[in-house]
Order: structure tokens, then sequence, then C-alpha cells
């Protein structure tokens, strides 16, 4: 059976990819594909190179065709992966941040989650924001044990 997509390396694109696979300092995903593109330059079928890198047939094919269609790099390279996109900026982070650092309303002890994300709306930071988005944003930006003793709490 013929090969659809096959791979014929350069001189210059086969020693890029030896030193992808032998620098250390790549992504293991890059060297991966890197070895699969130097097994496929040796003739190697999809199947056999899936069996020495312990990948999937599936994913020798993905690569063959990526470096045919879009070139070695992208071949070698992430894609963006799906996912909707942050709810908030660096700068709203930020004014969450100061604001769950302020002194909470009067009449309260502590921030509460929703309290903060009331806050942001009412301020015109944001349009909406759920108390969920609040704490996840606080928890992986800041030192979560400093700022609840500031004031922030989950209730």
């Amino acid at each position: 059976m013929q090969k659809l997509y096959r791979i014929q390396l350069a001189e210059e694109e086969r020693l890029h990819l030896l030193g992808v696979t032998q620098s250390g300092k790549a992504a293991a995903r890059r060297v991966r594909r890197a070895q699969t593109l130097l097994l496929a330059d040796e003739g190697h079928a999809d199947r056999v190179i899936a069996a020495m890198l312990h990948i999937g047939h599936a994913t020798v094919e993905r690569t063959r065709q990526r470096c045919v269609e879009e070139g070695l790099e992208a071949a070698l390279s992430e894609r963006p992966r799906p996912g909707s996109r942050p709810m908030l900026d660096g700068k709203q982070e930020a004014f969450l941040v100061a604001l769950a650092c302020t002194h909470a309303p009067e009449g309260r002890q502590c921030w509460t989650m929703q309290l903060l994300a009331d806050r942001l709306v009412a301020l015109g930071v944001v349009e909406a924001i759920s108390d969920e988005t609040v704490r996840r944003t606080l928890k992986k930006g800041t030192s979560s044990p400093g700022l609840l003793a500031r004031g922030a709490s989950r209730r």
C-alpha cells in the first residue's frame, strides 16, 4: 500500500530532529514527534513506529500528515487546545485580589466568595461572575492561607 503522506527529510531537517531528540531540553511530546518523523523518514511502517515508540497508530498518521501539509515545525508543535477563555484578565484578577485583601463590608466579619463576586459586578469590573470562578481565581493566583487570614473565606 502506497503511503499518502510520505516523509522525506532534507539533511538539515534530519539534523534538527536529531538535535530535538538528543538535547534533553525539549518537551516529551515534541521529542516523541521528532522520533516519529525520523523513523518515518527511515521508511518504517506506521504500525512499526507506533510499536517502537509505544504510541497509537493514529498518532503516527497525524504526525506524518501535519508534517507534509503544514511543515516540520507545525508537526513538532502543540496545537492550541479547546476550552473557554479565562473569565478574568490579569487586570481584573489583580482587582479581585486587592478587593479580597480589603476590610469586609459593614456588618460582615469577612468576605465571602459570593460577596466578592457581587461586588465585582456592582463595580463594573465584570458583567457577571460566579462565586466559584472567584474561588478558583483566588486559589490559583495567591497564597490561600495568607489571603484567608486577611478576611476572604468561602462562607
